[in-house]
């Protein structure tokens, strides 16, 4: 007898690997709020556990790597993933493990966020670090998400201005990065640009007004979480983009007078919330 009944739906499912941080704001504590509001499943694989407040980290303890790789593991084997979104990676052994899960699951949307200091200024990676993680994750990822101190550090030179973004992407796809997001919210000016390079496409700005607030704690984890909810849900790269930055900029705005903690604190995450997204259990994963 055939069976007639239809598949039973599934959400768009989005895998954070990154750090916990324990005052809520980013990390993998940021990306699960994002993911819910925008109307994904969110899953983990922490790297590491930060001890931190919106005043300043106190102390970093990374998990063994072999802990890291059963959580990624255990959840593409059984869950299945959409998209995946990299933030924190605290030294090389875990971003070979991340390097190594990637290539063994052929997750194929990938939003590396390269986490390196946090709000406060406190630094969240050993110097060693980077020139692995440029040779390991640079290529497997969709999109690298640098604000513009973790650029600076990547091709070695300060960036001063918005008309220096477009450069400096490009020093980045020399590196091996297939697509690169310039966030130049450390720009000096009421305004800010960002910068989307992602060949063969021609390069794409966004100039906004800058919101004045204390609170950003965790906006770039916010956003690379952002963007893989939209390539989750099946936007293509330049249209996730563009909807992310529009849901940081609401929860930004949202949050801008709320008081957390004496440094600062984070965004709204969960000001206009969307209803959980349902696909057809057919749809192919990454």
């Amino acid at each position: 007898m055939n069976d007639t009944r239809r598949p039973a739906p599934r959400y768009a499912r989005v895998l954070s690997i990154a750090g916990s941080d324990s005052g809520g704001g980013a990390g993998i504590q940021a990306d699960l709020k994002t993911i819910a509001a925008l109307g994904c499943y969110g899953m983990t694989a922490i790297t590491a556990i930060t001890v931190q407040n919106t005043v300043g980290v106190r102390a970093i303890q990374a998990l063994p790597p072999e802990l890291l790789a059963q959580q990624i593991d255990a959840v593409a084997e059984d869950i299945g993933v959409d998209a995946v979104k990299i933030g924190m990676l605290h030294d090389v052994p875990v971003v070979r493990t991340v390097a190594a899960a990637l290539r063994r699951h052929r997750f194929a949307r990938v939003v590396l966020d390269p986490v390196m200091v946090a709000t406060s200024g406190d630094k969240l990676i050993h110097p060693d670090t980077m020139a692995v993680l440029i040779a390991e994750l640079f290529p497997l990822a969709t999109l690298v998400t640098p604000n513009l101190d973790e650029a600076g550090w990547l091709i070695g030179r300060p960036i001063r201005g918005a008309e220096e973004l477009e450069a400096a992407a490009r020093e980045l796809l020399a590196l091996g990065a297939r697509a690169v997001l310039l966030k130049g919210g450390h720009l000096a000016g009421p305004e800010l640009t960002d910068l989307l390079l992602a060949p063969p496409a021609a390069p794409r700005r966004w100039t906004d007004r800058r919101i004045d607030t204390r609170n950003t704690h965790g906006t770039g984890c916010t956003l690379s979480s952002a963007i893989a909810c939209g390539l989750a849900l099946g936007l293509p790269l330049a249209d996730a983009v563009d909807a992310a930055r529009t849901y940081v900029r609401g929860a930004l705005a949202a949050g801008a007078e709320v008081l957390t903690g004496q440094g600062h604190g984070p965004l709204n995450h969960g000001f206009a919330p969307r209803p959980t997204q349902l696909f057809d259990a057919r749809k192919p994963s990454s």
